[in-house]
């Protein structure tokens, strides 16, 4: 919804700390079927599948460019296994038809070996059982609703257990127990919200509501005077998109900043805070994998070689667009462990524990549930920048904790829901 290198053989963090101090030239986003070719005697096709037009282009956008700085770190440091990689890359329009037939396309005509691609959680599962079928590797790597399990798919965004359960604790110790969830009404935010509602639980705490509205909405003047009603200790929100920016300008516009606090859980990740005046967000927390903010020598390095390669004025990069560079580059590490683009032997590799160093912190793959445990951040917004309050490491998918174990049930392929 957005980073060098050694030669293939060296360790993973190795790597990561090298990686950040080569740049490319500037490069511009690909038309639909678009391939940008290495150049090579003999190479490796992974494809980018993402909504680079219509409404949800703000996420797919900043994920196309560090998915191609990805690719050029790959090939500067050395390629895959002497190999260098090409990048396909889709421009599915926000059309849920289109997924379908690139992935299939991606799969079958092109042959990639590897696609990252996907930004809710429905082109997602229209994508995963396509690529399940043809046996082609498949990275999501946007934050969702947590609860996939299946062989072909690793997940490397975050899940509720990772960005919620640590940050509603805060919540609760900071302001009181009682919460009320506001959210965009499709699949994400519903089971986020029942997530928040069992943590909430588990806390001693309540939810004392729990309302969804859909993506076109524009007018909150009801929710507003309900929540003044309800009086709740905090607002818990995962609202998406341009239109739900109206519920933050109407609750300034009605005196609301301050008065009860916003814990959200997607405000930021297209890059809200950057859409309306700071007055208007201030004070909100988030908990999220990645922020520019981040105060480390190889976040600093990212975010110079980002802004060489595309310019000053590139999109701020945020807890989803780093996912797609996030996703690519732990994939290439495991090809590298491997030895080889083989789609057994690399998920062999990366159930084997894969880590990967890079701008938000350590990802680490666990083997049972293929989900990353990572580093979460929680920050606030203050003058329109994240400030980072604290930091939790090597957070873990707990939702399918005991629940998938594709180490000893790789036909496993369910998604796994709340257990209250």
């Amino acid at each position: 919804m957005t980073e060098v290198k050694h030669n293939g053989n060296a360790p993973a963090n190795a790597l990561s700390r090298r990686r950040f101090v080569q740049s490319a030239a500037l490069a511009t986003l690909a038309a639909p079927f678009v391939m940008r070719t290495a150049r090579a005697a003999s190479s490796v096709k992974m494809a980018s599948i993402l909504d680079l037009s219509g409404g949800l282009d703000v996420y797919g956008k900043p994920m196309q460019l560090v998915m191609e700085l990805a690719v050029d770190e790959i090939n500067s440091s050395g390629g895959l296994n002497g190999e260098k990689l090409e990048l396909v890359t889709y421009d599915t329009q926000s059309n849920m038809q289109l997924y379908a037939q690139y992935a299939q396309k991606a799969a079958l005509q092109d042959r990639v070996v590897f696609v990252n691609g996907g930004i809710t959680s429905s082109s997602r599962e229209v994508m995963r059982p396509i690529l399940k079928r043809y046996k082609t590797l498949y990275f999501y790597s946007t934050q969702y609703e947590g609860g996939v399990c299946d062989q072909n798919t690793f997940c490397t965004g975050i899940t509720p257990a990772m960005q919620g359960k640590n940050a509603i604790g805060w919540g609760v110790k900071e302001w009181g127990k009682r919460i009320y969830s506001i959210g965009a009404d499709y699949n994400s935010p519903r089971i986020i919200g029942d997530w928040t509602r069992k943590f909430a639980k588990e806390l001693g705490a309540e939810q004392i509501a729990n309302d969804f509205f859909p993506l076109d909405v524009t007018d909150f003047g009801a929710l507003i005077t309900k929540i003044q009603a309800a009086k709740p200790d905090f607002i818990c929100s995962t609202l998406v998109g341009a239109a739900h920016l109206g519920f933050y300008r109407q609750w300034a516009a009605a005196g609301m900043v301050g008065k009860i606090p916003i814990l959200s859980f997607t405000f930021g990740e297209g890059n809200e805070h950057t859409m309306i005046p700071a007055s208007e967000s201030e004070g909100i927390v988030a908990p999220y994998s990645y922020i520019e903010e981040i105060d480390t020598p190889i976040n600093k390095a990212f975010l110079a070689s980002y802004r060489k390669k595309f310019g000053a004025n590139a999109p701020y990069q945020n807890n989803v667009a780093i996912g797609a560079y996030e996703a690519t580059w732990l994939w290439a590490t495991a090809v590298r462990m491997a030895g080889t683009t083989d789609r057994e032997k690399v998920i062999a590799a990366l159930e084997s524990g894969a880590t990967w160093e890079g701008p938000g912190g350590t990802l680490k793959m666990d083997g049972a549930t293929h989900h990353c445990a990572r580093d979460i951040w929680l920050a606030k917004l203050k003058g329109g920048k994240w400030e980072v309050i604290t930091e939790w490491k090597d957070q873990r998918p707990v939702e399918t904790g005991g629940r998938c174990d594709l180490l000893k049930d790789p036909t496993q392929n369910v998604a796994f829901t709340p257990e209250e």
